[in-house]
């Protein structure tokens, strides 16, 4: 049996909300469980629900609380939420502070929705996308320091092995692809990045994301 992801949409603007629920809301691979015009209509409906959304699509610019804002309170209720943003921005400071506040990924709004979709499920499965134009800002901001995953103190805690699947979650690809990467399974993956999340003190792959941009922005 195919599996389903619990999806909610967090968009204010009536035909970008409407064109993204009639489309994802079709699709096999996603049950729609919260469609939410702004954060706080979002918190409203939340408790009514009776799954709680596991993939979070939601704009930046809202009425009342901004998407970033209302980023780390979605976490504190749902803190196994992946969230992916979904804005007209593509500056790398805002990046950073999506990221910064627990966003696993960024697309642009211009992005098709089958490409949507796609990254949709390659966050489900451990990946975090950004669209071209995004990663484009970012790498430019990466540039400016060496290329290294961490900073040089926290990098001498992490084995090599470590290091390397730290590399690959900075360059979006998903455990099942780190997995086969290392030829290693993605339970494995997921137990290397515990132990990097315990000696870096960070707690979600959205602050492991936060801390590299720190380092190199």
């Amino acid at each position: 049996m195919q599996t389903r992801f619990p999806l909610a949409i967090i968009e204010d603007q009536t035909p970008i909300r409407e064109m993204l629920q009639q489309y994802l809301c079709a699709q096999p691979e996603f049950e729609c469980v919260l469609i939410a015009v702004s954060m706080e209509d979002f918190f409203r409906q939340l408790p009514t629900l009776g799954i709680p959304p596991a993939l979070v699509l939601s704009d930046i610019g809202l009425p009342g609380r901004s998407g970033i804002e209302g980023l780390p309170l979605i976490l504190a209720k749902l803190p196994e939420a992946q969230v992916l943003m979904l804005s007209v921005f593509t500056d790398a400071p805002r990046v950073f502070e999506a990221i910064c506040a627990g966003a696993v990924g960024y697309l642009v709004k211009n992005t098709p929705l089958p490409v949507i979709k796609a990254h949709l499920l390659e966050v489900a499965a451990g990946g975090s996308p950004m669209s071209p134009a995004v990663a484009r800002h970012v790498l430019q901001a990466f540039r400016r320091q060496p290329p290294v995953a961490v900073a040089a103190a926290a990098a001498d805690r992490l084995t090599p092995r470590e290091q390397e699947i730290v590399t690959a979650v900075e360059e979006g690809l998903s455990y099942k692809l780190i997995a086969d990467a290392f030829s290693i399974t993605t339970d494995t993956v997921k137990n290397h990045l515990r132990s990097v999340y315990r000696k870096l003190h960070v707690n979600s792959k959205g602050e492991l994301l936060a801390l590299a941009l720190k380092r190199r922005g």
